[in-house]
């Protein structure tokens, strides 16, 4: 389901931050879809978005209420086509999207890494150095140890996925074997 909401608003996403890169407004569109994706992503108002029965019209409103002043004139007109076209749900993907464009304009690479183990100062200095050289670009790394990795890491940056864990590679044995 990740993938298709990541499919949903791309094109918003990508949208947005066209526009806000014309005109100069990156950080002030980085602000307005945080504060949305802040209010469609709490839990009360995610339930009321996945409410079938509640007409997109009051959910728009019910949005824009608590926005208030906080959103200009296009950011209104953003809550009211992403509510036309039933995509409220996704305003936090559009969100993440967008500061993933914004970082990769500014020159930097978000890059989560995933260890089996923890990975100390001079290993991340050893990473970031290989992906800046991969990546063309300067990397701003995000560790998290998951034992559940077996051994080994896994890379995301963006679309680009490096698996080099225990659990992937048993996995891909597993595929190749049919089991």
């Amino acid at each position: 389901m990740a993938g298709d909401i990541t499919t949903i608003a791309r094109p918003y996403a990508r949208a947005v931050f066209e526009l806000a890169r014309d005109t100069g407004q990156l950080d002030h569109w980085s602000d307005t879809l945080s504060l949305l994706a802040a209010i469609a992503g709490s839990e009360e108002m995610a339930h009321q978005i996945d409410n079938p029965s509640i007409p997109r019209e009051r959910l728009r409103d019910i949005l824009l209420d608590v926005a208030g002043d906080a959103l200009t004139p296009q950011g209104r007109n953003l809550v009211k086509l992403l509510a036309e076209n039933t995509r409220l749900a996704v305003l936090p993907e559009i969100a993440r999207l967008f500061e993933e464009m914004k970082t990769a304009q500014q020159g930097l690479r978000q890059v989560h890494i995933r260890s089996a183990y923890a990975v100390g100062a001079p290993q991340q200095k050893e990473l970031a150095e290989a992906l800046k050289a991969r990546l063309g670009a300067e990397v701003e790394l995000t560790v998290e140890k998951d034992p559940s990795l077996i051994g080994g890491v896994e890379i995301r940056a963006g679309d680009l996925v490096i698996d080099g864990s225990v659990r992937g590679k048993l996995q891909r044995l597993a595929t190749e074997l049919q089991i």
